[in-house]
């Protein structure tokens, strides 16, 4: 039967039928075949406990039973209540207000509309652009598109359509290095924001991992000298935990290796633990209250149709309430020294002609080859191992769900090694 779907990120003419999915229980999703797939990159790394986990369904379940659905526009709901309380609680101090949306994308959008229109209250319209970082990834809407990376990334295509704004060089010091290599990285950006600060709104960063920009993974340092750079420039510093939020670095997020506080975080993926599509942008006092006014400019226009669902919230409590309740912090733990030992010490890998650079972060793992060309046809060769394994540009990469357990992790990174010997 022909599939009138339209794949993302996907060559019309040379695409596979894909695979139908059935269910999934765990780690694996189930195939219409029968065929079973252990998922090393949890469906975009957002399926953290996995498949068909029965308090997450069950929550579900529960809110279908009470209430789907109401608009946020002056009205709220027990569920959306309940969820900006706990993301307070367990953000960064001082991250004390909660705007929703549908996805991480958006989500970023509403974080760079509220950085243009708080410089605007305060009187600095002329601060309007971003300030993003090469290799960033920030998604695939308009605005997002305009903050990744214009020369490696995906949307060069578009460049004639977007609006324009500047970028710093990628921090390069990895995540332990010595101060003095970010210093050098610092003065990189220092030198950016001496030239465009005036006009700069923003600086936006996936922290510690920069993720479909190439899985660069970078010093706590860096943050928090980005930090005092935004104070020292009056910029607003907006982290995109997009994918780094809710565990993936090794700390509940990535900003807590730096014991900062951004103005702006967002957040989305393991916020419902890929059940349903969610995402929060969050902001501090100083941000927030900005819009506190009389003038028709003091209304922050913004409304997602879908924002604050309460199947969305409820699900992203219960995800939050396994995470804590299940020790979900010491099983990522567990998988990184597995990542460590399987593919960052093994020195046979790291030697081989076709890799460039091997590097884990908490549960994220990537084998860097020098041509792209040498990981054509991975994907099947992992397939046929029972391993579902997507790579792209130069990055083999896995991104488990934290419920993998030891046995599975050592399948995916003995998969991986095996496509290299």
């Amino acid at each position: 039967m022909m599939s009138h779907v339209w794949h993302p990120y996907t060559h019309l003419k040379t695409q596979s039928p894909a695979p139908k999915v059935v269910g999934g229980e765990g780690p694996r999703f189930t195939l219409e075949s029968g065929e079973q797939l252990l998922d090393a990159t949890c469906s975009w790394w957002c399926m953290i406990h996995g498949y068909g986990h029965p308090r997450l369904v069950a929550a579900i379940r529960e809110q279908a039973g009470e209430l789907c659905h109401v608009m946020l526009g002056g009205l709220s709901h027990e569920p959306a209540d309940r969820l900006a309380s706990e993301l307070v609680r367990v953000t960064p101090e001082g991250l004390n207000h909660v705007f929703y949306s549908d996805s991480g994308s958006v989500g970023m959008e509403v974080a760079m509309k509220m950085a243009v229109q708080y410089h605007h209250l305060r009187g600095k319209a002329g601060k309007h652009r971003m300030l993003s970082l090469m290799k960033a990834y920030h998604g695939d809407t308009s605005g997002c598109m305009a903050v990744c990376d214009p020369e490696e990334g995906m949307h060069s295509l578009f460049a004639g359509y977007l609006p324009r704004h500047h970028f710093a060089p990628a921090p390069t010091a990895p995540y332990d290095a010595e101060p003095e290599a970010v210093a050098q990285d610092l003065a990189a950006l220092r030198r950016v924001l001496e030239q465009y600060h005036h006009e700069s709104a923003a600086l936006l960063m996936e922290p510690l991992l920069q993720a479909a920009g190439g899985l660069n993974m970078t010093s706590p340092l860096y943050l928090k000298g980005a930090r005092e750079l935004c104070d020292e420039f009056d910029l607003l510093l907006v982290f995109d935990e997009v994918a780094t939020g809710f565990g993936r670095t090794g700390r509940l997020f990535a900003a807590d290796h730096a014991g900062i506080t951004p103005d702006i975080m967002v957040l989305s993926k393991g916020l419902t633990g890929g059940h349903l599509g969610h995402a929060a942008t969050l902001a501090t006092d100083r941000v927030h209250d900005a819009f506190i006014g009389d003038s028709p400019y003091h209304a922050f226009m913004h409304g997602p149709t879908f924002m604050g669902n309460p199947l969305a919230c409820r699900v992203a409590l219960e995800s939050l309430a396994i995470f804590e309740e299940e020790h979900y912090l010491d099983r990522i733990a567990g998988l990184h020294r597995i990542l460590r030992e399987e593919l960052v010490l093994d020195t046979r890998l790291r030697a081989h002609s076709l890799v460039a650079d091997v590097r884990a972060l908490g549960a994220t793992a990537v084998i860097e080859v020098r041509d792209p060309a040498s990981l054509k046809g991975v994907a099947d060769f992992a397939r046929q191992q029972g391993v579902w394994l997507r790579p792209f540009g130069r990055w083999l990469y896995t991104m488990p769900a934290y419920i993998t357990s030891e046995r599975d992790m050592r399948r995916i990174t003995g998969v991986m090694k095996a496509w290299f010997s």
